[in-house]
């Protein structure tokens, strides 16, 4: 499992933070590269081109001369696409350019980017972005000690900061951008790639095949005051087991064998009465 080290604002090294292999550790794949690169560039294409035809230019719908007579060539309009300032024939209508890719296609294709970035050394993980003002020359001294020689650099932050925002906005050849809007193309595009320890972990475990084998168990804590109600909702959740029935071998109890022995004896046959003596 790839290991990174983790940074402070002044470019201290203060710990490290493990990546997953299947993320940040595959083998980049150049085919799913090109094709996440063209489709997201043909999302971005606008498709607003559009030419006049002839019904749209300007231009009477009158006949010019008669059809036959005059030893010229028919023509029926002055707006025909034969003549000067006439429609286009053919031209282009506006479209939308985009098309659907797999998601898996998506999805593997940051990860060979996002392994390429590491394999290359161009991965900076920032402990946090905690910026006490929105002044752009202190955040760009900041971005001096992290990495002195780039030309361009992308900032990935998991969470909204606004003094981030503010601050990065006015700097040319950097960009920021939230986890879930991490592109191969934006990865591919800047020679550098700085991301907050958040979004690193969040993008190990989004990414992952098996995301839920790197999620580590949370273990909540009781409050001090519900230690008392805690115990009594244990008790009710878990009563006692009943008691065990009895076995064939145990003795039954005495009432028991009376009815088991009122039922066995059969009812007497009634006597006849004597005949009186006359």
């Amino acid at each position: 499992m790839p290991v990174a080290d983790v940074k402070n604002l002044e470019g201290k090294k203060i710990g490290t933070v493990e990546l997953a292999d299947d993320v940040f550790g595959v083998k980049v794949n150049a085919h799913l590269l090109h094709e996440a690169v063209r489709h997201y560039l043909a999302s971005k294409h606008a498709g607003t081109h559009k030419t006049k035809d002839k019904s749209e230019v300007s231009g009477s719908g009158r006949k010019l001369w008669k059809q036959k007579g005059t030893g010229r060539a028919r023509v029926g309009s002055i707006r025909s696409p034969l003549w000067r300032h006439g429609g286009t024939v053919h031209g282009p209508t506006p479209r939308s350019y985009s098309y659907a890719l797999p998601k898996k296609m998506i999805i593997g294709a940051l990860r060979s980017a996002l392994s390429s970035k590491l394999a290359e050394q161009k991965i900076t993980i920032v402990d946090a972005w905690e910026l006490e003002s929105h002044k752009t020359k202190a955040f760009r001294q900041a971005l001096t000690k992290l990495d002195k020689e780039t030309p361009s650099i992308l900032l990935v932050d998991n969470s909204s900061n606004v003094n981030l925002e503010r601050a990065s906005r006015n700097i040319d050849g950097l960009t920021l951008v939230p986890t879930n809007g991490l592109e191969a193309y934006d990865l591919l595009r800047h020679d550098h790639l700085m991301m907050s320890r958040e979004a690193a972990v969040k993008l190990s475990r989004a990414l992952s095949p098996n995301p839920q084998g790197q999620e580590e168990p949370i273990q909540i804590q009781p409050a001090p005051g519900a230690s008392s109600k805690q115990a009594a909702a244990e008790k009710t959740e878990h009563p006692k087991p009943a008691a065990k029935a009895h076995s064939k071998t145990e003795p039954a109890p005495k009432a028991a064998k009376k009815h088991a022995a009122a039922k066995k004896e059969k009812p007497k046959a009634k006597s006849k009465p004597k005949a009186k003596k006359e």
